[in-house]
């Protein structure tokens, strides 16, 4: 086996790896990478009915082959494939639930799809952000020609983020790429790019807060022509 085959299967195992894990986060009811200031933003809403219920048919497909196949080994072979597929239904959906999108109080951006795309947008790199609304076609992680980033649920994405500068980032596979514009998929998008824009907001604040206590504090000048 080539290199590069040896490296994707170790790629994929991470996957696996990951998913797993995001099982187990799920039933504790916790989430990764979210900490206590920063804002999570979920991105579940749109392929949630359609994930529980493909692990559903998955569910009654092994219930009906049951009765169906007769022969032991045929049925310990698709009953193998059949628990495997729902395992990895509910390992992304598990995935997507406990990684969310993250805006960390510096205002820097992470944007994640399940355990299969972690991508990290320093604050320096955000330029602007809006909602915006799109329904790109082709696969949930797509990067254009153009430099454009979709990560998109649902075949839909609501928040557009253009950078200052490209940022790299690791495709599924293990590929490397460059993005200057991301659009991805928020369950309240609006409240996604309120948390970006608000580290920028609050620094011209500050700085008019400092001045003026500078002001306040310096030593009144006597008037001009009165003795000191």
């Amino acid at each position: 086996m080539t290199r590069d085959g040896v490296r994707l299967l170790r790629r994929l195992a991470g996957h696996e790896l990951r998913g797993f894990q995001s099982l187990g986060l799920w039933m504790a009811r916790r989430r990764h990478g979210v900490g206590g200031d920063g804002h999570a933003a979920a991105y579940t809403g749109p392929q949630t009915a359609t994930l529980l219920a493909f692990t559903f048919l998955c569910v009654v497909e092994t219930a009906a082959l049951a009765l169906v196949v007769p022969w032991p080994l045929v049925h310990g072979a698709l009953l193998f494939v059949d628990v495997y597929t729902v395992a990895q239904c509910l390992a992304l959906h598990a995935a997507c639930v406990t990684r969310p999108h993250v805006v960390a109080p510096d205002g820097s951006l992470r944007v994640r799809y399940g355990h299969l795309l972690d991508l990290r947008v320093p604050a320096s790199a955000v330029a602007r952000a809006r909602v915006d609304h799109r329904f790109p076609e082709g696969r949930a992680i797509r990067i254009g020609d153009d430099g454009t980033l979709d990560v998109a649920v649902g075949n839909q994405t609501t928040v557009t983020v253009e950078l200052t500068h490209p940022v790299e980032f690791v495709r599924p596979l293990g590929r490397r790429a460059t993005a200057r514009v991301v659009r991805l998929h928020a369950d309240d998008p609006r409240a996604l790019v309120d948390a970006l824009r608000r580290p920028r907001a609050e620094v011209p604040a500050a700085r008019a807060a400092d001045a003026l206590t500078g002001e306040a504090d310096a030593p009144a000048r006597p008037a001009e022509g009165c003795a000191a």
